[in-house]
């Protein structure tokens, strides 16, 4: 066979290879022209390039690059035909869509309210100069309890207000180191007073921050009562403070937060990391309510984290989170808010 008997037969090959391609409808189609043109078994490119035997030796190396190149262009058309019939349709275009339709609008979540009330509450304390502490939630005794000036003998130090963890420790053996679970060495926290005491073991005075964050205590779940609450925690600490900047802080916030017309009352209390201590009250819809504890940080607490009780003072407060949350949308159960129930959720 001459050269140029193989190169017509090429361009014939080719020209016929592509015209197959462009009228081709859909994938099937495409695909039967493919496997008839360029298949590896029986196509027609195959039994063209079984042909080189024939051509004089001095015309093969030529032969072979027109035969590269045929078959280059012909993969090149088929790509080329795949890309338009890639997505559904010769037009590129799913016949099933109606652009008349309306839209469906995206489901898109919002914030849970006691994330919220969270976000509100470090804004407000963040105008008065309050920075956000966080520490963590499994602790030891002694940032819990001792620390805090809460002695052995004290009711919240009984397991039975406590969720108490059993936690791994190295026992020394004849036979080497075994492991085995030591009772009451770490505790879920039952405040966040702890952030407080782990701020003061790491900075001088002065201090001004809160912490926000979750607390637990074995609670029987009912409307006002939940195991998992969260609590925000108020401190500090400087030269001269006073009662009184601690009541103007608390009126500030509570203006802030339920309203001008609020009205706060203090009532005489005990804590024992603080002293004196006030129980505080909000007078809010015609009624009375506790939303917490506060008073000037006791000076054995001071002692605890190396500061002098002569040179500094400071206050503290604790309030419920989920309390002022319930009061200020009106919500009377506070297992609602952890129901997972979207028809309630959905309300804020």
């Amino acid at each position: 066979m001459s050269l140029d008997s193989f190169v017509a037969t090429l361009s014939k090959l080719e020209d016929e290879a592509r015209a197959a391609f462009e009228q081709a409808t859909d994938i099937d189609s495409l695909e039967e022209a493919r496997v008839k043109y360029l298949g590896a078994k029986s196509g027609v490119l195959k039994d063209v390039a079984k042909q080189m035997g024939t051509i004089d030796k001095s015309d093969r190396p030529t032969a072979g690059q027109k035969l590269n190149a045929c078959k280059s262009n012909v993969e090149s058309a088929f790509a080329q035909s795949q890309e338009r019939l890639g997505n559904d349709g010769p037009d590129g275009i799913d016949p099933t869509f109606d652009p008349t339709l309306p839209g469906v609008r995206p489901n898109i979540g919002h914030v849970h309210p006691i994330t919220q009330t969270i976000n509100h509450l470090m804004e407000i304390m963040g105008r008065m100069g309050f920075e956000a502490a966080e520490g963590p939630e499994v602790e030891d005794p002694w940032h819990n309890f001792v620390a805090l000036n809460i002695p052995e003998d004290h009711p919240a130090r009984d397991p039975l207000d406590n969720f108490y963890l059993a936690s791994a420790a190295s026992m020394a053996g004849d036979k080497g180191v075994k492991r085995e679970n030591v009772e009451g060495t770490r505790l879920l926290r039952s405040q966040t007073s702890t952030v407080q005491i782990r701020v003061m073991e790491n900075t001088q005075p002065p201090i001004r921050i809160i912490s926000l964050g979750r607390v637990y205590r074995p609670d029987q779940p009912d409307a006002t009562h939940f195991p998992m609450f969260h609590q925000m925690e108020g401190l500090l600490v400087d030269t001269n403070v006073t009662m009184a900047n601690l009541k103007t802080v608390l009126r500030v916030f509570a203006n802030n937060y339920l309203g001008d017309d609020v009205e706060i009352r203090f009532r005489p209390s005990f804590f024992p990391f603080t002293e004196p201590s006030v129980e505080v009250d909000f007078f809010w819809n015609g009624s009375w309510i506790e939303f917490g504890g506060a008073g000037m940080v006791d000076p054995d607490v001071f002692k605890a984290v190396g500061y002098d009780p002569d040179k500094v003072s400071g206050f503290a407060f604790g309030l419920g989170v989920e309390r002022l949350c319930m009061r200020r949308h009106g919500i009377t159960d506070i297992r609602d808010l952890y129901s997972g129930d979207l028809r309630f959720l959905r309300q804020f």
